[in-house]
Formats: structure tokens, sequence, C-alpha cells
């Protein structure tokens, strides 16, 4: 996990042909697929749930990230695990015990992510940091697909890289909302390490080429 990473959103994917935007992804340049997994309470929305993320475990060719949006994300830790996921990522503002949900992640042989809604502070992650593989700052309010990005996180991404190393630890950052061409590179140097796209890939006329042109940009 040390290079830059682009992971297409499958929430923007086209469910009705929903194995062929797998096999484009596997056959593109990205290095993830990013799941986000809603369920109506802690976001406004309802995306897809377990048999979705079996269907595509089994024809995806590249590690799953599932971003959990939910309540009480620690009953379903063990299942994702057994249904392929390689990052778990659970929600700072769902975890009552935080390093207690992390540990029990990474007991599953899954790396451990944190994400943050664009509300809350990059600080209060500072006890944990050494512990997160990956945190997910959201870069538009969780819930729906195709906002507009927050033009206040290219801060937030530098403040959480001056505490990952000034903590010594290895924490990717990951930007999820409204990535495009025209911030990415802007993202990149203020610190990010994983793009998450949805929309920008999915609803443009060559994704293969935009995710191309991503990877590109973040070089």
């Amino acid at each position: 996990m040390d290079s830059r990473k682009v992971a297409p959103s499958l929430l923007a994917a086209d469910f009705g042909n929903l194995q062929r935007d797998i096999e484009m992804v596997n056959q593109s340049q990205a290095d993830w697929f990013h799941l986000d997994i809603m369920d109506g309470v802690f976001v406004p929305n309802i995306s897809f749930g377990m048999p979705v993320v079996k269907a595509i475990a089994q024809h995806a060719k590249k590690p799953l990230d599932v971003h959990l949006m939910i309540v009480d994300p620690d009953r379903y830790i063990k299942t994702f695990a057994e249904l392929g996921a390689d990052v778990l990522t659970v929600h700072y503002e769902a975890c009552t015990h935080l390093h207690r949900s992390l540990q029990a992640i990474k007991a599953e042989g899954m790396k451990a992510g944190v994400a943050i809604n664009p509300h809350t502070s990059v600080t209060l992650l500072e006890d944990t940091i050494q512990d997160i593989d990956l945190v997910c700052m959201m870069s538009v309010n969780p819930g729906f697909g195709g906002q507009s990005f927050i033009e206040n996180t290219y801060k937030k991404v530098s403040e959480l890289k001056n505490i990952i190393e000034k903590r010594k630890a290895v924490t990717l950052i990951e930007i999820d909302g409204g990535v495009n061409a025209g911030n990415v590179r802007k993202l990149a140097d203020a610190g990010a390490d994983v793009f998450v796209a949805g929309s920008f890939v999915f609803k443009s006329e060559d994704p293969i080429e935009t995710i191309k042109t991503l990877k590109q940009k973040i070089v």
C-alpha cells in the first residue's frame, strides 16, 4: 500500500449491468473497488448490502475497499471479512469505542479504515492514528453520489498529513466525494494517497480513459 491509488466507487455503476462495469474496472488502471454500504439510518440513503458485495467479490480482480456508512458497524466486521473485504472503513461518528473497532477489523485480517465527515476535525484521530491504515476523508456530506466537492478538504488533508508524520504513522489518506480531473492533483499535492471517484468515472463517455487520466495526474 505505497503508491497513490484510484478507487472507482461502484455506487455510481450501472446496477443493471454490474458485471460489465466490474470487468471494466478490472481491465482499467484502477487499483481498488470502493464499495459504499449505507443503511438509511447513519446516512439518509440505502445503497446495497451483503448479496451485492458477494456478487462483486466473485468478479472483482482487485482489492475491495468497503466503506460502512452504518450505525453499529461492529456487528458486521466479521461478515465483511468473510465476504472478501480487503479494507474495511468505519465512521468515527458511528463508533463509541473506535480503538476496539480497529482492533476487531485487524483481527479479521483486513486493513482498518476510519472515515470522517466534513464537520469532524482531524485532530480527533491523533490518539488512534498509529492503529489506522487508512483515513477516508469525506469531501462531500455522506449519503449521496454526485455532490460538489467541499473546498475546506485541502486544508484538512494537510493537517492530517502533519499528524501522520508527527506520529510516524503509515496511514493512507483517502478522499471520497467530488474527486475529478480538476482537483485530484491538488489533493495529491496536499498529501492524499487514495482517490475515490464515482460519477466522474462511471458517467463519463470512456470510463477506462477517465481512470487513466486520474492515474496520470497523481503519479
